[in-house]
């Protein structure tokens, strides 16, 4: 054998014991991630790995929601001006070809509570399920109005340990924070979404870990800051209201949901939220919000007419203002620090509330909105007394774009 050839099969045989090694450590690494995790969670992870409407629809238990005994049916009064409009502030010549592009499944525009605007794409019809992502935040900030409002729960500057007493301990300094600051995105918990070993990061602890509860409680001791300093971004915030809500009115969030906005606001369609497992049964409050599109526009409708529904007030009308206002005190430039933070803060222009987004209009009452990955929104335009929705399986432009032309859009 030449010495060449001896010196290929030397290379072959430790590439091949390299491979191997390789292979051998990532089942150690996934091993050992099973025994701290969860195989569960490990799986989920692995499978799934960012998550996609399809996941919050058919991978996950869920818990449903019963479409109300007196539904409420907008009046349709289409105009073909409006989706003129609509092509206008997209720059497209076909708005169903630039719905199919962009991924977008429903667009809908409703304007002095008649639907002028309402579209689907990309094989989806009016009564499809829909999931919400981060949009159900917003729905999470309304029930936690309600049960304010209820006496459930003190108000929003109660010190969560009066309701997760579990945490009040001496020696942690989560003892600090408020409701108000899990609402607001203020807490001064940490919060990485990616971490070196994949399994770690927060992002896949809050969306695929099978005992949300467990995980939220051990986040909320690792604080880095004093609450209110800064925004940021936590999925954990949510899970912890929910532990609240499920603790003082006694009840799933699913039920209250039911009784207090599903069924008072008159949603058409049976919708679900998705859990966390089925042995810890706990609603993933950051996302899994399961609806069809045009219920989801009854909460931007409720909003718009501050909180109150064929004339009961199903919302505080403060709590709405509370959770779409601007902070004059605040100074935005230090308190949107991080870049998904400066995006909101816009030069001024734009601000977080509670579990809501609102931007600043010349003139005029705020606009405010909900959003979700992948491009959930539901837009609500006061000062042109306007709901906007727009549901998608991806972006297909970027938010600020989504954004800048719902707001060109009621401007106009």
């Amino acid at each position: 054998m030449s010495p060449d050839g001896a010196t290929a099969r030397r290379v072959t045989r430790l590439l091949g014991l390299g491979g191997l090694l390789v292979v051998a450590l990532i089942a150690v690494w996934i091993g050992a991630s099973m025994l701290v995790y969860s195989p569960t969670y490990v799986g989920r992870v692995l499978e799934m790995r960012e998550s996609s409407q399809s996941d919050y629809l058919h991978n996950f238990p869920t818990r449903t929601l019963d479409a109300s005994t007196n539904p409420y049916v907008y009046e349709v009064a289409l105009e073909p001006d409006a989706e003129a409009r609509l092509q206008t502030v997209f720059g497209t010549g076909d708005l169903q070809d630039f719905m199919e592009s962009t991924g977008t499944q429903a667009l809908i525009v409703i304007k002095d509570d008649a639907v002028v605007v309402e579209r689907c794409a990309n094989e989806a019809q009016r009564d499809t399920m829909l999931t919400s992502f981060s949009v159900a935040k917003s729905f999470d900030s309304a029930l936690v109005g309600i049960a304010i409002d209820e006496g459930f729960i003190g108000g929003v500057e109660d010190p969560i340990t009066e309701y997760l007493p579990e945490l009040a301990d001496e020696e942690t300094p989560g003892s600090a924070i408020s409701i108000a600051d899990l609402l607001s995105m203020s807490s001064g918990l940490e919060y990485s979404e990616m971490r070196w070993a994949l399994f770690n990061g927060d992002d896949p602890i809050t969306t695929f870990h099978p005992d949300q509860r467990e995980v939220a409680l051990e986040a909320a001791t690792r604080v880095v800051d004093p609450p209110g300093r800064y925004f940021l971004y936590n999925k954990y915030h949510p899970q912890l209201l929910g532990m609240i809500l499920e603790r003082t009115t006694g009840s799933t969030v699913t039920e209250y949901m039911q009784t207090r906005l599903w069924e008072p606001i008159g949603m058409q369609y049976d919708g679900q939220w998705t859990l966390d497992s089925e042995t810890s049964g706990f609603e993933k409050m950051e996302a899994g919000l399961n609806a069809r599109a045009i219920d989801f526009a009854k909460l931007g409708s409720l909003y718009l007419g501050g909180g109150e529904w064929n004339g009961s007030q199903v919302v505080p009308a403060e709590w709405v203002e509370a959770s779409v206002s601007f902070d004059p005190e605040r100074d935005q430039a230090s308190h949107y620090r991080d870049d998904f933070g400066r995006w909101i803060h816009q030069d001024g222009g734009g601000w977080y509330g509670y579990f809501w987004y609102g931007r600043a209009r010349d003139g005029s009452e705020p606009d405010f909105f909900a959003e979700g990955d992948h491009g959930q929104f539901v837009y609500v335009s006061p000062s042109a007394d306007t709901v906007i929705v727009r549901m998608g399986t991806e972006f297909g432009l970027s938010g600020a774009e989504w954004i800048d032309a719902f707001y060109s859009y009621c401007g106009s």
